[in-house]
């Protein structure tokens, strides 16, 4: 899977170097054993933004933008990537991730589907685990998007944003893009057409390997 992932990576016409970073020594020495680029980073990150930006200090030159691409998308399109990373042309994008427009409420129902508010710009507004916004004008016809975990940095922002403290919405929710949002930080958003499918559970890579 971590071989997938990093090939689709290659992919992308915006990516000048591909680095997994990782706590494991046996997707270390996966990676390794394909010719691909690790870096060992300590167990004790709370999140892919932490390691991200240990492993930015292990990596040679000092990239300007910092894509965060999950391990466990095999899945994952060049063209997402690419999306995300075309936001980096704006001067002013901090932050950078990408959602997708779902018109299956059931769907949005579930608070593992993370949704997300974008203003006129698409910059993001906020996300929740609840179905935003709520339809109380059921004239009304907004449009849904779902949140899909990639995201950007640009590399000084990717340094301050790992030294905040965790904020009020983001221990409600669990998301913690929330703590950018509440001190201040903008992000841009991009719309995918592509699906993004995680494995998190053996569920998962059940459906995964009937799609194969």
């Amino acid at each position: 899977m971590i071989r997938r992932v990093y090939e689709q990576a290659h992919k992308s016409a915006f990516l000048s170097e591909i680095v997994v970073a990782t706590d494991d020594d046996r997707i270390y020495d996966e990676v390794l054993s394909f010719g691909g680029h690790a870096v060992m980073t300590s167990p004790d990150h709370h999140n892919g933004t932490e390691r991200c930006a240990e492993a930015m200090t292990k990596v040679d030159g000092s990239p300007d933008v910092v894509i965060n691409i999950q391990g466990d998308e095999p899945f994952i399109h060049p063209q997402q990537i690419d999306r995300l990373a075309a936001l980096f042309q704006q001067a002013d994008c901090q932050l950078g991730t990408l959602v997708k427009e779902c018109h299956d409420m059931t769907l949005l129902e579930r608070p593992s589907i993370i949704k997300a508010t974008v203003d006129r710009h698409f910059r993001a507004l906020y996300f929740s685990r609840s179905v935003i916004p709520f339809l109380r004008n059921q004239d009304s016809s907004p449009v849904f998007y779902k949140h899909i975990g990639i995201y950007g940095y640009r590399s000084d922002i990717l340094r301050e944003i790992v030294q905040l403290p965790p904020s009020p919405l983001e221990l409600a929710e669990s998301l913690e893009q929330l703590r950018w949002l509440e001190n201040g930080y903008r992000i841009h958003t991009a719309v995918t057409e592509h699906e993004s499918i995680a494995i998190d559970v053996q569920e998962d890579l059940d459906k995964v390997r009937q799609m194969l």
